[in-house]
Protein backbone atom coordinates (compact mmCIF):
# COMPACT_ATOMS: atom_id res chain seq x y z
CA UNK A 1 0.00 0.00 0.00
CA UNK A 2 1.03 3.66 -0.83
CA UNK A 3 0.93 5.73 1.93
CA UNK A 4 -1.70 8.97 1.00
CA UNK A 5 -1.11 12.56 2.19
CA UNK A 6 -4.49 13.33 3.86
CA UNK A 7 -5.63 17.29 4.36
CA UNK A 8 -7.99 16.86 7.64
CA UNK A 9 -10.46 20.38 8.01
CA UNK A 10 -10.85 21.58 11.77
CA UNK A 11 -11.84 24.33 13.92
CA UNK A 12 -13.12 25.22 17.13
CA UNK A 13 -16.28 23.26 18.28
CA UNK A 14 -15.53 20.60 15.76
CA UNK A 15 -16.98 17.27 17.06
CA UNK A 16 -14.46 15.19 19.24
CA UNK A 17 -14.71 11.69 18.49
CA UNK A 18 -15.15 13.21 14.41
CA UNK A 19 -11.59 14.81 14.93
CA UNK A 20 -10.31 12.21 16.72
CA UNK A 21 -10.61 8.74 15.52
CA UNK A 22 -10.22 9.37 11.80
CA UNK A 23 -6.92 11.31 12.97
CA UNK A 24 -5.71 8.80 15.11
CA UNK A 25 -6.85 5.81 12.44
CA UNK A 26 -5.77 6.97 9.35
CA UNK A 27 -2.43 7.34 11.10
CA UNK A 28 -2.55 3.85 12.21
CA UNK A 29 -2.85 2.53 9.20
CA UNK A 30 0.59 4.34 8.08
CA UNK A 31 -1.45 7.91 6.29
CA UNK A 32 -0.22 11.28 7.02
CA UNK A 33 -2.76 13.39 8.25
CA UNK A 34 -2.35 17.09 8.61
CA UNK A 35 -5.38 18.23 10.51
CA UNK A 36 -5.35 22.78 10.24
CA UNK A 37 -7.42 25.31 11.19
CA UNK A 38 -7.61 28.62 9.26
CA UNK A 39 -5.73 31.35 11.50
CA UNK A 40 -4.02 28.70 13.55
CA UNK A 41 -0.13 27.06 13.49
CA UNK A 42 1.21 23.71 13.93
CA UNK A 43 1.25 23.11 17.71
CA UNK A 44 -2.09 25.43 18.81
CA UNK A 45 -5.05 24.13 19.48
CA UNK A 46 -8.55 23.83 19.19
CA UNK A 47 -11.43 23.46 21.14
CA UNK A 48 -13.79 20.08 20.49
CA UNK A 49 -17.20 19.50 21.74
CA UNK A 50 -18.75 16.15 22.67
CA UNK A 51 -21.91 15.65 20.58
CA UNK A 52 -24.57 12.84 22.76
CA UNK A 53 -27.40 11.00 21.59
CA UNK A 54 -29.05 10.59 25.02
CA UNK A 55 -33.17 10.42 23.45
CA UNK A 56 -33.91 14.31 23.06
CA UNK A 57 -35.21 15.59 20.02
CA UNK A 58 -31.86 16.72 18.90
CA UNK A 59 -27.98 16.25 20.59
CA UNK A 60 -26.66 16.95 23.49
CA UNK A 61 -23.15 19.16 23.89
CA UNK A 62 -20.45 18.45 26.39
CA UNK A 63 -17.01 20.16 26.38
CA UNK A 64 -14.68 18.05 24.55
CA UNK A 65 -10.56 17.64 24.67
CA UNK A 66 -8.23 20.44 23.33
CA UNK A 67 -6.75 18.78 19.86
CA UNK A 68 -3.54 20.33 18.68
CA UNK A 69 -3.36 20.59 14.75
CA UNK A 70 -0.29 19.45 13.15
CA UNK A 71 0.39 21.80 10.30
CA UNK A 72 0.28 25.35 9.11
CA UNK A 73 -3.10 26.11 7.21
CA UNK A 74 -1.13 28.93 5.55
CA UNK A 75 0.84 26.17 4.11
CA UNK A 76 -1.83 24.22 2.94
CA UNK A 77 -2.06 23.51 -1.07
CA UNK A 78 -4.20 20.69 -2.45
CA UNK A 79 -1.85 19.94 -5.17
CA UNK A 80 0.16 17.95 -2.41
CA UNK A 81 -2.67 15.78 -0.78
CA UNK A 82 -4.51 12.64 -2.33
CA UNK A 83 -7.53 13.01 -0.45
CA UNK A 84 -9.64 15.31 2.38
CA UNK A 85 -11.44 14.77 5.85
CA UNK A 86 -13.95 17.17 7.06
CA UNK A 87 -15.25 16.59 10.29
CA UNK A 88 -18.38 17.45 11.74
CA UNK A 89 -19.62 18.68 15.20
CA UNK A 90 -20.13 23.23 15.05
CA UNK A 91 -16.92 23.81 13.32
CA UNK A 92 -18.03 23.70 9.48
CA UNK A 93 -20.49 25.84 10.26
CA UNK A 94 -18.41 28.59 10.86
CA UNK A 95 -15.39 27.18 8.55
CA UNK A 96 -17.65 27.58 5.31
CA UNK A 97 -17.32 31.44 5.51
CA UNK A 98 -13.54 31.56 5.08
CA UNK A 99 -12.93 31.61 1.24
CA UNK A 100 -9.66 29.76 1.62
CA UNK A 101 -11.25 26.84 3.06
CA UNK A 102 -14.47 26.93 0.26
CA UNK A 103 -11.29 26.94 -2.26
CA UNK A 104 -9.62 23.75 -1.07
CA UNK A 105 -13.20 21.73 -1.23
CA UNK A 106 -13.28 23.13 -4.14
CA UNK A 107 -10.08 21.93 -5.58
CA UNK A 108 -10.09 18.18 -3.80
CA UNK A 109 -13.37 18.04 -5.61
CA UNK A 110 -12.70 19.36 -8.90
CA UNK A 111 -9.44 17.04 -8.55
CA UNK A 112 -11.61 13.83 -8.32
CA UNK A 113 -9.74 13.09 -4.94
CA UNK A 114 -11.63 11.57 -2.32
CA UNK A 115 -13.44 13.66 0.03
CA UNK A 116 -14.60 11.57 3.81
CA UNK A 117 -17.58 14.47 5.30
CA UNK A 118 -19.50 13.29 8.45
CA UNK A 119 -21.83 14.83 10.04
CA UNK A 120 -22.13 18.49 9.68
CA UNK A 121 -19.38 18.34 7.20
CA UNK A 122 -21.93 18.54 4.79
CA UNK A 123 -22.31 22.03 5.65
CA UNK A 124 -18.82 22.67 4.28
CA UNK A 125 -19.55 20.66 1.18
CA UNK A 126 -22.74 22.31 0.56
CA UNK A 127 -21.23 25.83 0.95
CA UNK A 128 -18.39 25.18 -1.63
CA UNK A 129 -21.01 23.92 -4.18
CA UNK A 130 -20.05 20.28 -4.80
CA UNK A 131 -23.10 18.61 -4.40
CA UNK A 132 -25.06 19.71 -6.97
CA UNK A 133 -26.81 16.50 -8.77
CA UNK A 134 -24.79 14.22 -6.21
CA UNK A 135 -26.17 11.92 -3.07
CA UNK A 136 -24.95 12.73 0.29
CA UNK A 137 -25.43 11.58 3.76
CA UNK A 138 -25.12 13.89 6.54
CA UNK A 139 -26.31 14.87 9.91
CA UNK A 140 -30.01 14.87 9.80
CA UNK A 141 -30.44 18.40 10.69
CA UNK A 142 -28.06 19.06 7.52
CA UNK A 143 -30.53 17.53 5.25
CA UNK A 144 -32.09 20.83 4.28
CA UNK A 145 -28.51 22.34 3.24
CA UNK A 146 -27.88 19.46 1.15
CA UNK A 147 -31.23 19.68 -0.49
CA UNK A 148 -30.70 23.26 -1.12
CA UNK A 149 -27.20 23.30 -2.58
CA UNK A 150 -28.83 21.07 -5.00
CA UNK A 151 -27.85 17.57 -3.86
CA UNK A 152 -29.76 14.31 -2.63
CA UNK A 153 -30.13 13.97 1.02
CA UNK A 154 -29.52 10.14 1.78
CA UNK A 155 -31.29 9.42 5.12
CA UNK A 156 -29.45 6.35 6.78
CA UNK A 157 -29.20 4.94 10.17
CA UNK A 158 -26.73 6.72 12.11
CA UNK A 159 -24.21 3.88 11.74
CA UNK A 160 -23.96 3.80 7.73
CA UNK A 161 -22.17 5.33 5.38
CA UNK A 162 -23.26 6.69 1.78
CA UNK A 163 -20.12 6.39 -1.50
CA UNK A 164 -20.80 8.04 -4.54
CA UNK A 165 -17.76 8.04 -6.79
CA UNK A 166 -14.94 10.35 -4.40
CA UNK A 167 -17.52 11.43 -1.66
CA UNK A 168 -17.91 9.28 1.03
CA UNK A 169 -20.43 10.83 3.72
CA UNK A 170 -22.11 9.86 6.98
CA UNK A 171 -24.55 10.24 9.29
CA UNK A 172 -22.39 10.85 12.83
CA UNK A 173 -19.71 9.38 15.08
CA UNK A 174 -21.29 6.20 15.19
CA UNK A 175 -20.63 5.40 11.76
CA UNK A 176 -16.92 5.41 12.30
CA UNK A 177 -16.52 2.05 11.28
CA UNK A 178 -18.34 1.81 8.24
CA UNK A 179 -17.23 5.31 6.78
CA UNK A 180 -13.38 4.78 7.52
CA UNK A 181 -13.84 1.76 6.29
CA UNK A 182 -15.53 3.34 2.99
CA UNK A 183 -12.68 5.90 3.00
CA UNK A 184 -9.99 3.60 2.84
CA UNK A 185 -11.75 1.81 0.23
CA UNK A 186 -11.84 4.69 -1.96
CA UNK A 187 -8.44 5.38 -0.72
CA UNK A 188 -6.99 2.14 -1.87
CA UNK A 189 -6.15 1.08 1.03
CA UNK A 190 -5.12 -2.26 1.65
CA UNK A 191 -4.86 -3.94 5.42
CA UNK A 192 -4.11 -7.41 5.45
CA UNK A 193 -4.55 -8.91 8.80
Amino acid sequence: MAAKKILMLVGDYVEDYEVMVPFQALQMVGHTVHAVCPGKRAGQSVRTAIHDFEGDQTYSEKPGHNFAVNFDFDKVEADAYDALVVPGGRAPEYLRLNDQVIQLVKAFDSARKPIAAICHGAQLLAAAGILKGRECSAYPACAPEVRLAGGEYVELEVSGVHVEGNLVTAPAWPAHPAWLAAFLAVLGTRISH
